[in-house]
């Protein structure tokens, strides 16, 4: 551990007994999905300084004090579906505006004692991610799935689970992660690894082991072990959805999760793209919650046998009708967000090992162009990434009764 590090120690938030702790204190939190965060802080093409600014000091307000992050893109800007630019343009190459963005947008959490979870890599082709690694090694063709052309789901994630196997396109990944831990943030003098502001390195966005779960696993232990190697102040989790909905994921909680270099556990709900909510039928809403927390449940008692934290990152649902207009009521979305987070706040109030959440996604001030547009190059970012309809799961800053559960239910969760 650098001397920098050990000075500020007591800030970074570490697990002790299947808890978080900070400055030794235990450390809950209800958070959000911010991953476009890089991207506002640029000063280049797509930047947005001041609106970036506006969205931490409102989140601030709210008591939003965790935001999870991306730590990665990869380009080329040509490809479809695609958060742009992109940070790494090719192998070892940066967009410098965007590495600087992600530098103010870190010192600037800090600032307001935010934390991040730095998402490093990404299963899913909205900003590249491993499939963009393998292509780079091949030239192959990515065989996208079918946003609005042709393509199945399946290939596409055979496609991208092949990257566990493949030793150069993992050496290019292994490269960046050590450019970003050991890059020195230049608005705070700091080494990213000496950063409390981090609390997370998170291997991926729901990387799958699809068929080909040797590689996976072993993918996950050599990871988080390279990354402690060079940063024993943070902590490492992978990014899983949990067990989803499909069997065929090749996912597997426990054996996932085993490796002692993975710190804590995460899962994903999904209630209406996994078929438990049908959005025109508000009656769908109270089985879908049964499911929702009957889910958190079982993957709470598989992280006690670990001994390890869990965090619901990732959860949302549409607006009334799935309207994807800005206007549109979120009724439904409202009374989902109040029993997912009492959920959370009473299981973490027991001693189960459920520490915090972050819903999906924050939109702020962003607007899309029209409703469910596909994102182009010039839009607003908003919590909807570019491969999804706009407005689909953003909570935008005019939700004013989803703001006011938000503000209430973070009080709680972080006097717990």
């Amino acid at each position: 551990m650098s001397q920098d590090a050990m000075e500020q120690g007591q800030n970074f938030i570490n697990v002790v007994d299947k808890h978080f702790f900070r400055n030794g204190k235990p450390y809950y939190f209800l958070g959000t999905n911010f991953w476009y965060g890089m991207n506002l802080g640029s000063l280049g093409p797509g930047g947005d300084r001041e609106r970036l600014l506006r969205e931490l000091d409102h989140l601030n307000k709210i008591g939003v004090k965790n935001l999870r992050v991306m730590g990665a893109s990869e380009g080329p800007d040509t490809e479809p579906w695609r958060m742009r630019p992109a940070l790494q343009i090719a192998p070892g190459e940066y967009n410098e505006e965007v590495l600087d963005g992600l530098d103010f947008l870190l010192s600037e959490m800090g600032k307001r004692d935010m934390t991040a979870i730095m998402c490093m890599n990404n299963f899913w082709p909205w900003s590249g991610g491993m499939a963009q690694y393998v292509s780079w090694q091949d030239s192959s063709k990515i065989p996208y799935p079918p946003i609005s052309g042709d393509g199945d789901w399946q290939s596409y994630q055979e496609y991208t689970a092949s990257f566990y196997s493949n030793e150069n396109a993992v050496t290019d990944f292994f490269n960046h992660l050590r450019f970003i831990i050991l890059r020195e943030n230049p608005y705070t003098g700091k080494l990213y690894r000496d950063d409390p502001t981090i609390m997370t390195w998170q291997l991926g966005n729901e990387p799958r082991g699809i068929n080909n779960r040797k590689d996976f696993t072993r993918w996950i232990n050599n990871t988080a072990k390279y990354i402690k190697s060079m940063d024993s102040s943070h902590l490492i989790t992978i990014g899983s959805e949990g067990a989803t909905a499909h069997p065929s994921s090749g996912n597997d909680f426990l054996v996932d999760h085993e490796s002692s270099y993975i710190d804590y556990t995460t899962i994903h709900v999904w209630v209406q793209n996994w078929g438990w909510f049908d959005p025109y039928d508000k009656e769908s809403l109270s089985p879908a919650i049964e499911k929702a927390t009957a889910y958190i449940n079982e993957h709470a008692l598989l992280a006690e046998k670990l001994n390890k934290p869990v965090v619901l990152e990732e959860f949302g649902i549409s607006r009334d009708n799935n309207d994807h207009a800005v206007t549109g009521f979120v009724t439904l979305r409202d009374e989902y967000y109040n029993q997912i987070f009492t959920h959370i706040l009473d299981k973490a109030g027991a001693g189960s090992p459920i520490a915090g959440l972050n819903f999906w996604a924050w939109g702020g001030m962003g607007r899309p162009r029209e409703p469910e547009a596909i994102w182009h190059t010039g839009d607003d970012f908003t919590g909807d990434p570019p491969h999804e309809h706009q407005g689909w799961y953003s909570v935008y800053d005019t939700d004013s009764t989803t703001l006011e559960i938000i503000d209430q239910y973070t009080r709680k969760f972080n006097s717990l």
